[in-house]
């Protein structure tokens, strides 16, 4: 690899903040850009993809990209369009391009971009002013629900808009979103057909009302575009290049829009990590990142893999998370070489139980903060919200301030206030007034009260608004039980005095300090320390992540919040969740072979060292040096992943056995159904295609080939050969599920 440039950005430094101490040149644009990044900046022409690891400055490559095109004359600054996903990224890149001499040019979000386009072309493609936007739809879906006969309470309300907004990305109608939702494994909170029947009144009322939401923008423009070839024909005309940061979170509608704009153009850059894909449950996919080459055979592809943001140890923990994934996003992972100096280990810590796991983990907290470090740039990170309420009161106990990002505070949460409310109530009425109270001790009053809102003795199914709601009221029968363990006598009115006092000292002023988020709320953001807490099995993976696409993009998930922190990196797990309880959890599967003393270490990670300091097990690893992958048949050395599947270049003279890989073919096909999996789970089409190029006689050779993982070649190995072999395959019926 070319040593990079010393770089004015990272890290610690500022690019110059007014205009006139902008680069002097087009080719001053480029100094301090790493060499992959300059490749990235100095590729104008054609279709261009950068796949780009964390922290390895993917805004930074794309603005002087830009900046660097407008400077030279090459592109025209209002020609250029560049797309991101939210309001904060595209206000960045603006100030980037601003303060790089590049003024003029247009950098929105999908939507903002789209509704321009709409507002100016509206009167003249459809007449008369567009339709007001509205703010909210969840007040129209609840007003769909009652003229449909049916009553939703706020958690079902929240989850089907969501499914309303998830239809329409995937450009679902009312009428085939049963199938659809089928299809995708989406966990309804009603039945689908009652969440078909309130989306259709839905657009019934919008358009009686005259109103559109914010999908029906990007559905509006599509239409206007496809209509109009006019309309097209001016959009196509003003803006000739487009750039898409994120692109691996593009919706299948975004993904059209993009085309319309495009045209039969190809002057297209877009920038993405598979490898963060966590939003396919917006309708998010990186199908379209992932096929760009296929899309775009000229294509240029960039990788940036040079880490600025964090150390060579959080950065290995980070690879090696990585190198046990499955799947297409893995095929195309990135192994990231950290370009800071040495830093402090990951600290992998067991807690006896969940209180401990805070209270040990706000110890941690202050021993940063006394030895300097800023409160700000400290975050606790969890799988779901309802995680955040130990560590809200752990560090409100020992004095320090925190912030919850992307949720509501946990006694501010409606449910929580509703439930407070109640108790309170029933504390006042008392046992006499209340027969399901009689008899019962505090946690079981608590329990009986809570059911009246939600509360059962198992969580519900899927995630959501459902189970957000089932899990805050979950964590206060949890704090009832540990109240009444704690004072054996304590009565109802107590135990609401209790709530009261909790909810008064964190009720205070939001403040600057630690953040408390979950992992998907800090997608985008880093701190000089991480903590990713609660990591067991049930959580991290979370119980309803079934299927192997569920599994890894849980996995994914967790390299998110691994790859946020910059220098200190903290995992835990607890055994029980209350002091004393039966220690019955393991910790999460994705630390297998990364945490010391969890087995053998897998590909990117080597044998650690252990100490006992504290309870903390530690580990210094060296990097592992690759091997490269070689064409079998001209012997050149292989980067595609495609190419690497087939163990040779593509247009390499192929020995396919077609009658083989067309039995291969229907066979996936076959069992694929069986199991109820998409049939790229079991195996990609490259992987058949290498076992009908090879054509294996044996398990080991068939374990050769890549795409074929033990578990894959203990579960299918036999079945495979016998095709090979010109026999007919034996199957039973799968238990479980079969992808690895």
């Amino acid at each position: 690899m070319t040593p990079a440039t010393p770089s004015p950005i990272f890290p610690g430094h500022a690019l110059p903040s007014d205009p006139a101490a902008a680069p002097a040149d087009a080719d001053a644009v480029l100094d301090g850009l790493d060499p992959e990044q300059r490749e990235v900046a100095l590729a104008l022409h054609g279709p261009v993809c950068v796949l780009a690891g964390a922290g390895t400055g993917k805004t930074r490559a794309i603005t002087h990209r830009i900046a660097y095109g407008v400077r030279a004359g090459i592109l025209q600054p209002a020609s250029v369009l560049a797309v991101t996903f939210t309001n904060r990224a595209a206000g960045e890149m603006r100030g980037r391009l601003r303060r790089l001499g590049a003024t003029g040019v247009q950098a929105r979000t999908f939507h903002s971009a789209a509704l321009r386009q709409l507002q100016y072309f509206w009167p003249r493609a459809v007449g008369g002013q567009l339709p007001r936007l509205v703010d909210r739809k969840a007040p129209l879906v609840a007003e769909a629900a009652t003229r449909c006969r049916l009553r939703l309470d706020r958690s079902e309300l929240r989850d089907v808009t969501g499914e309303i907004e998830w239809a329409k990305v995937t450009q679902t109608v009312p009428e085939e979103y049963p199938a659809a939702a089928g299809a995708a494994r989406r966990s309804s909170p009603r039945d689908p057909a009652e969440t078909a029947r309130i989306y259709a009144v839905y657009e019934q009322l919008k358009r009686e009302r005259g109103v559109i939401d914010f999908e029906d923008v990007l559905l509006l423009t599509v239409g206007v575009l496809q209509e109009r070839q006019d309309v097209a024909e001016e959009v196509r005309r003003q803006y000739q290049h487009f750039v898409v940061d994120e692109y691996q979170d593009v919706s299948p509608l975004q993904q059209r829009l993009l085309g319309l704009w495009l045209g039969e153009r190809n002057s297209l850059c877009v920038v993405g990590d598979p490898s963060q894909t966590i939003y396919s449950f917006t309708g998010a996919t990186p199908d379209h990142l992932l096929d760009f080459r296929s899309r775009h055979p000229g294509a240029t592809v960039v990788r940036l893999i040079r880490d600025y943001r964090s150390t060579p140890q959080v950065v290995h923990l980070a690879n090696g998370l990585l190198a046990q994934a499955s799947g297409r996003a893995a095929e195309h992972r990135l192994e990231l070489v950290s370009q800071r100096a040495a830093g402090p280990e990951p600290v992998f810590t067991e807690y006896a139980d969940e209180p401990s796991e805070a209270e040990g983990t706000t110890r941690r907290i202050r021993e940063l903060l006394d030895a300097g470090a800023s409160a700000a740039e400290i975050a606790v990170l969890y799988r779901i919200n309802a995680q955040s309420e130990s560590y809200e009161q752990a560090l409100a106990d020992q004095g320090i301030p925190y912030q919850l990002r992307g949720a509501e505070r946990f006694f501010e949460r409606p449910e929580v206030r509703e439930a407070g409310l109640l108790l309170r109530g029933a504390a006042r009425a008392g046992e006499a007034t209340d027969p399901s109270l009689a008899g019962a001790d505090l946690p079981g009053q608590v329990r009986a009260v809570l059911s009246t809102r939600g509360w059962t003795g198992e969580p519900p199914v899927g995630s959501g608004a459902v189970r957000d709601r089932w899990e805050s009221l979950a964590a206060l029968v949890r704090l009832a039980e540990d109240f009444a363990r704690a004072r054996p006598a304590a009565t109802l009115a107590d135990f609401v005095t209790e709530l009261a006092e909790r909810a008064s000292v964190q009720h205070a002023p939001p403040v600057e300090g630690v953040t408390l988020a979950s992992l998907h709320a800090a997608k985008g953001l880093e701190w000089d320390a991480v903590f990713l807490v609660g990591l067991t099995e049930g959580m991290m993976p979370i119980t309803y992540a079934v299927s192997e696409e569920q599994i890894e993009e849980e996995r994914r998930l967790l390299y998110v919040g691994v790859t946020r922190a910059r220098v200190h990196l903290g995992l835990s797990w607890s055994l029980s969740r209350t002091p004393g309880g039966r220690g019955g959890r393991r910790p999460s599967r994705f630390l297998d072979g990364l945490r010391p003393g969890s087995g053998t270490q897998v590909p990117g990670s080597v044998p650690r060292r252990l100490s006992a300091v504290a309870g903390v097990e530690r580990g210094a690893p060296p990097r592992r040096k690759r091997v490269p992958a070689r064409c079998r048949v001209c012997g050149r050395t292989l980067t595609d992943a495609g190419e690497m599947k087939l163990m040779r270049c593509e247009d390499c003279p192929s020995e396919l056995d077609e009658g083989l890989y067309r039995r291969l073919l229907e066979w996936r096909e076959e069992r694929a159904a069986e199991l109820s999996q998409p049939a790229f789970c079991l195996f990609t089409d490259k992987t058949l295609m290498a076992i009908a190029e090879t054509v294996p006689a044996s398990a080991g050779e068939l374990a050769v080939i890549p795409g074929v993982r033990r578990r894959k070649l203990d579960r299918f190995g036999a079945e495979i050969l016998a095709l090979c072999s010109g026999a007919e395959p034996s199957s039973e019926p799968a238990a479980e599920s079969s992808g690895g």
